[in-house]
């Protein structure tokens, strides 16, 4: 069902829902995804990869996300569904599950198996993080380590495993990583001392001579070349930049380090490394029957190495120690014999520490919880296999791999079909047998006792005296000619693509190989003189001396022979496909797109014939014999109950079982499925597909509807919520105003029996809605506090308080002392205390004025020092009435001058000190720049009073507001021209205006 989520561009997300089962059908649409850049393609629950060749972004978290507690069929083909189903079996059911990945070499398998283990370790639980990224963290690491040491280039893959890898995750009930094990097969150590042309010795060797620092280099007595030595230069390939070997040797010794290999442990490795190069260089040369070492340097490199002596180095490969009946004999090597011996020691070195890194893992994430208390674990295998292999010279190890390989499909085709046939058992549907190839007859061929390729090779082994690799194949000839996947240059003469005495031919489910056997005694037999086994452990390095314990054997023990190479594999074999089959199992199956690692071609021959020997077209076969979909009633209902009335939105039935039913009779496709007991059976992907097309028509309908619901749902919530929050917004207003009122209520209880009637009380802060209110509050306290205050003054000094309360607004707080304790008295020209000489002269002055002027009153007069416009001063006096500001001259009888309206008045100018300053701004006119003097009493301050008195009658009589200035410095206007005046305060000093340049003036005054 994954390509109704994918556009039809994409082609069928699930090969069984293909419409015509055809090869060529199938290889249509698997290279229609690969060109459309879709890797992944289902059959059922298997997962079909191909090899982009280049990288991909669908490995982000956000993809993790998606696929996580997902069901197969609910996101597009991709491996983290698999990884997904294989955990929540594990997790739900406490079954072990496996993944077993397969396909040849260069095919992905090795990244697939990383894929998978970083989707589980991304998705396990958060909680106990620090000890599931130790866990995890060491799993991952761990592929760094064993691809390094396990991995090489070989003419299909760059990245080839060498070995096979068998990767068991242990989880806790709660489905968190508590541990896990390695199991290795079949290191191809053959390729330690020779390689094909085209082809790498392992990565280790490499990114040691390349990535290593020079300091390091010096202490392995080694050269920054690869070419200068034997064990990897066969290949002439040294120069790969696809390979980057300085990068990933400090990958690689960060994962040892993070591990847990010590420092001591990392260098041991490092040593042994050496000691294969320079075992690789030793020349033997014959000297009569005896044979020497002509390069003895680097056997003293060995020997530092290992740390043991030359000596007993030398002796080890030149010679060897046979027991026999109790009796000691030291024979000495051929040169044959010494090469046989060196490259046998160099490839026994490099398995034993190669197996010694995963015994070194296993030890550290080994389960360590009591399961006596926390219970059994439950796990995860991952199986990361050789595929099958077919080179130009197929040889022993080819052998062992491609049988490996039939292993493997022969247990896939059994699982697969043995589910199938549970699953129609458990559901109560009856199962229709599907007719496949069974390769058990050419596991048999290898396998089977006596008779057996493996029993024949083993047999040729143990026959005493001098038995070839030539000898072994007639063997075959005789035992195996009747077989119809055998056959050799004997038994079919005809065939020139035989080699007579050198080739036999399998025909293997994935196609016919041609095998050599020459090697295939050697190999088989894996023999190493106990002679290095007991140079090795008597290392005084306790890490070389632990690799090998059977060197403490006494050299007069007499052992049994051990089994061989072929032998213990298919022992392995056996024990690794009955581990598999206990287990819950899924499939990824890689196919290699083409020879050449290309990202855009698909190489269509080559493919078919990897889907053909993958029996992959027999898979989806056994998927569609009965049904091709299979879904519990819960499943189909949530994905399909839109389509009828029985069951939209949801049904009354008593079932689901009977819901499905009446789902599928009302859209009439019941002629197409059975009813399991828990789930639905579709026969043909024509009636899923044709389900998947109604459903998509509905869903945009359905979408609209829900969007509608959810809409006006979600309005009618907000208007509710805003209602709601406006009643509590309103009632907790008039909570905070009440409360704010009680509390002023209180604080002002007592106002009329406080001494200041209320001017101490702190006011409280008011709430925002009552922040205007307060502040008329204040206004009104103020006021009737003022009122009750002036209610004990008698109503003829109002007049008095009216002005003194104007002049406090302009002054206070910007003037020195300009409330001083003395009568306002305002006409001071006309009293006899303050003009005696000349008061009655003003009073005729005034008198006439007042016939011509016609105002009512005198409201202020001052001798004044006036300066004019053209900087001269001199002694006016000044007189304010309730219509017109006269300027009168004392010395001609007080005769007016100018006199000049009241509204033109537009401000005063006054300073901030003591002295007697007053100007008077006017519209139209130059102010009026005075200072009042020739007070009695002497320097008497009577601007405060002059200020006051003309605010209050500028107030009362033109219902306006005056500008007040309190300067240090004030401008003026004088004949046209702005001027500034300072003041100058001098004790003893006459009151005059000096001129200190063309638009400063200086008043220089006594203080008052």
């Amino acid at each position: 069902m994954a390509n109704m989520i994918e556009s039809q561009e994409f082609g069928k997300g699930d090969f069984v829902l293909l419409d015509q089962l055809t090869k060529e059908a199938f290889m249509d649409n698997l290279k229609l995804r690969f060109q459309r850049g879709r890797i992944y393609t289902y059959i059922g629950e298997v997962v079909v990869s191909v090899n982009p060749y280049k990288s991909m972004n669908i490995y982000t978290p956000e993809y993790v996300k998606d696929y996580k507690g997902r069901e197969f069929w609910e996101r597009p083909p991709h491996i983290y569904a698999l990884a997904d189903a294989a955990y929540k079996t594990m997790k739900r059911y406490l079954k072990d599950t496996c993944i077993v990945i397969s396909g040849e070499s260069g095919a992905g398998k090795t990244e697939a198996s990383k894929i998978i283990m970083n989707y589980i370790a991304s998705i396990t639980n958060v909680s106990h993080r620090s000890e599931i990224d130790r866990v995890t963290g060491i799993l991952l690491k761990s592929n760094v380590i064993l691809e390094t040491f396990g991995n090489a280039k070989t003419t299909r893959n760059d990245n080839s495993s060498r070995f096979g890898k068998y990767m068991d995750m242990n989880f806790d009930f709660k489905g968190d990583p508590i541990g896990g094990h390695i199991n290795k097969y079949l290191l191809e150590k053959s390729r330690v001392v020779h390689q094909q042309k085209g082809e790498r010795n392992f990565h280790s060797f490499y990114q040691l001579l390349l990535g290593s620092t020079e300091q390091t280099l010096n202490a392995l007595h080694l050269k920054r070349d690869p070419t200068a030595y034997t064990y990897t230069n066969q290949g002439e390939t040294n120069n790969m930049k696809s390979i980057d070997d300085k990068r990933t040797f400090k990958e690689m010794s960060g994962a040892l380090k993070s591990v847990g290999f010590s420092h001591d442990e990392q260098q041991t490795l490092f040593n042994l490394l050496a000691v294969v190069l320079h075992l690789g260089q030793l020349e033997f040369v014959e000297e009569g029957q005896k044979v020497r070492i002509q390069n003895k340097e680097v056997v003293n490199y060995i020997a530092s190495l290992i740390d043991s002596n030359a000596a007993s180095t030398e002796e080890a490969l030149l010679t060897r120690v046979v027991a026999a009946r109790g009796e000691v004999i030291n024979k000495i090597h051929s040169k044959e014999d010494a090469c046989f011996a060196r490259d046998a020691f160099a490839k026994a070195i490099y398995e034993r520490a190669f197996l010694w890194i995963v015994e070194r893992i296993n030890g550290i994430i080994e389960v360590k919880l009591d399961v006596h208390r926390y219970g059994k674990s439950t796990v995860i295998g991952v199986l990361d296999i050789y595929g099958f292999e077919i080179f130009d010279n197929n040889s022993f190890e080819q052998f062992c791999i491609n049988y490996c390989n039939e292993k493997l499909q022969q247990l896939f085709i059994e699982l697969v079909l043995k589910q199938e046939q549970e699953e129609y058992l458990r559901e109560g549907i009856t199962w229709q047998n599907v007719e496949y190839f069974n390769n058990c007859v050419i596991c048999d061929l290898v396998e089977q006792s006596h008779k057996g390729i493996i029993a024949i090779l083993d047999e040729a082994c143990l026959n005493v005296g001098t038995v070839t690799d030539q000898m072994f194949l007639e063997a075959m000839d005789k035992k195996l000619k009747e077989h119809e996947h055998y056959t050799s240059r004997r038994l079919v003469p005809k065939d020139k693509d035989l080699q007579h005495d050198r080739d036999f031919r399998i025909i293997h489910y994935a196609g016919s190989v041609t095998y050599s056997v020459i090697g295939f005694m050697e190999k088989n037999k894996d023999q190493l003189f106990q002679d290095f086994k007991r140079l090795l452990f008597q290392s005084s390095n306790p890490v070389i001396k632990d690799m090998w314990p059977e060197g403490q054997q006494s050299v007069k023990e007499v052992t049994k022979r051990p089994l061989t190479a072929g032998t213990l594999f298919k022992n392995s074999m056996i024990q690794l496909v009955e581990k598999l089959a206990s287990k819950a199992p899924y499939y990824v199956r890689c196919i290699k797109p083409n020879e050449i690692k290309s990202p855009i071609q698909f190489d269509d021959k080559r493919c078919l014939h990897q889907v053909e020997y993958l029996g992959l077209m027999e898979n989806v076969r056994v998927r569609r014999a009965g049904f091709a979909n299979r879904q519990p009633y819960q499943r189909f209902l949530q994905r399909y109950k839109m389509l009828s009335s029985y069951t939209w939105p949801n049904h009354q039935c008593r079932s689901d079982k009977e819901a499905v039913t009446a789902l599928i009779k009302d859209i009439r496709f019941d002629h197409d499925v059975a009813y399991g007991n828990t789930k639905v059976f579709i026969r043909t992907p024509n009636t899923l597909v044709t389900l998947e097309e109604k459903r998509s028509e509905l869903i945009p309908h359905i979408i609209v509807l829900l969007q509608k619901m959810w809409r006006g749902a979600n309005a009618r919530r907000r208007y509710r919520r805003t209602v709601a929050i406006y009643k509590i917004m309103n009632r907790y207003r008039r909570y905070k105003m009440r409360c704010y009122l009680l509390e002023m209520n209180r604080r002002f209880a007592n106002i009329k029996r406080m001494k200041d009637l209320g001017k101490s009380v702190q006011w409280a802060v008011p709430p925002k809605v009552l922040i205007s209110l307060a502040q008329q509050m204040k206004l009104m306290h103020a006021r009737w506090r003022a009122k009750y205050l002036i209610k004990s003054v008698p109503k003829d000094q109002w007049p008095a308080i009216q002005m003194k309360c104007a002049a406090y607004d302009a002054l206070h707080n910007k003037r020195q002392g300009w409330l001083r304790p003395r009568k306002w008295e305002g006409n001071y020209l006309a009293s006899m205390s303050d003009n005696a000489s000349l008061a009655s002269v003003f009073l005729t002055s005034v008198d006439k004025l007042r016939s011509k002027h016609g105002f009512r009153d005198v409201i202020f007069t001052a001798h004044v020092r006036k300066v004019n416009k053209h900087n001269k001063s001199e002694d006016r006096a000044i007189m304010v009435t309730d219509k017109l500001i006269f300027k009168l001259d004392p010395a001609k009888g007080y005769k007016p001058m100018h006199g000049v309206p009241l509204n033109k008045i537009t401000g005063l100018s006054i300073s901030s000190g003591t002295d007697q300053l007053l100007i008077i701004h006017l519209e139209g006119h130059d102010d009026l720049v005075t200072c009042i003097h020739k007070t009695t009493p002497q320097a008497d301050d009577r601007v405060p009073e002059a200020v006051g008195r003309i605010l209050r009658l500028v107030k009362t009589e033109l219902r306006s507001e005056l500008r007040v200035n309190v300067v240090q410095q004030a401008q003026v206007k004088l004949g046209g021209k702005s001027k500034s005046i300072s003041v100058d305060q001098q004790n003893n000093a006459s009151t005059n205006f000096r001129k200190v340049s063309n638009t400063m003036l200086m008043l220089v005054t006594c203080p008052t």
